[in-house]
């Protein structure tokens, strides 16, 4: 009897005619150059490729394992090795990011071919400043996975929202994503967020500007867009949108990039699940915002806000009148 690739091969032979495939137009379609997203350029990014998903998701994870040695990556850690093998993957994920940096920075450049010197001294620098901020991103981490540890209930050990919860994996992406941000790389810090968002459903703009000790409880469909400040222990449950009431059109009609359009959140802020605030406004210290709320104007510190009061119609049925 054939194994199973055999038998695989004979029956697509039967079901696959290849001379209807239209090969020619398929390949015109994918593979001219040209300006269209998703067509190659006509240039070579100056003998670089484009930057790897796959190797930034990579880096993203040895990072993770930096930051976190003993929960991600290698867990038997002892006081004799743990120094050098922090040592050794922050090495070789800064040696990865520096490739990858370089891809980016070489992907937007628009001197000619052969006419940039500054990619790879700009890339260098930005890797090293990148590496030097880690001890900061560092603080702030511990400062968000302390809060969730004290604001959730649920959590019965100090550890656990570094290990398990889906908001410090987004989190964690994210203030990684906004150094690079930060310091100018195109792409990558959008490739770092958008992973995140992948796995957990949060969405974090890596531009959003985030202070110390952050929860995002639950976190499902969360979204933080580029132009939001958010400052110290804020609380954010599932579905909670910080989004866009309105945007600025150019004279083409299309929306200007880079203004500022979504909320200023202050300090002890809670927004419960599936609230939405929207536009440039401000949430005053130490509010809290409802469930399915939608706010689009200023709130004073202090405030509670809740949603408008549910109408209930009853009909008759033998009239089928309100009553």
């Amino acid at each position: 009897m054939a194994d199973w690739k055999e038998q695989l091969n004979i029956f697509c032979g039967d079901i696959l005619d290849e001379k209807r495939i239209r090969y020619d137009d398929i390949l015109e379609a994918v593979c001219n150059p040209g300006d269209v997203p998703g067509n190659p350029r006509s240039h070579e990014f100056h003998g670089q490729p484009r930057p790897s998903r796959h190797e930034i998701h990579k880096i993203v994870e040895m990072l993770r394992s930096v930051l976190f040695p003993g929960y991600f990556g290698r867990w038997q850690l002892t006081e004799g090795n743990i120094h050098s093998h922090v040592r050794a993957t922050l090495d070789l994920a800064l040696r990865n990011l520096m490739e990858q940096v370089l891809r980016a920075i070489c992907f937007i450049c628009e001197e000619e071919e052969g006419g940039c010197g500054n990619c790879y001294e700009l890339a260098n620098e930005t890797v090293i400043e990148f590496a030097n901020s880690l001890p900061e991103v560092r603080r702030l981490l511990s400062t968000d996975a302390q809060f969730a540890y004290e604001y959730d209930p649920a959590t019965m050990i100090r550890d656990e929202p570094v290990f398990c919860y889906p908001g410090m994996f987004a989190i964690t992406n994210y203030r990684l994503a906004h150094e690079l941000c930060r310091l100018g790389v195109p792409l990558i810090p959008r490739i770092i967020t958008e992973y995140a968002h992948d796995i957990t459903g949060i969405d974090i703009h890596p531009a959003a500007e985030i202070g110390e000790s952050l929860f995002v409880d639950h976190g499902t469909a969360v979204v933080i867009g580029q132009t939001c400040i958010i400052g110290n222990k804020v609380r954010l449950y599932q579905g909670v949108t910080l989004g866009v009431k309105n945007f600025e059109l150019d004279e083409r009609g299309l929306p200007i990039k880079g203004v500022p359009r979504h909320p200023i959140i202050e300090d002890d802020v809670v927004i419960y699940s599936n609230a939405s605030v929207l536009g440039r406004i401000t949430i005053g210290k130490g509010s809290i915002v409802a469930a399915n709320t939608r706010v689009t104007r200023d709130v004073p510190a202090g405030s509670i806000v809740y949603p408008a009061a549910v109408r209930v119609r009853v009909i008759d049925p033998e009239t089928g009148e309100s009553r």
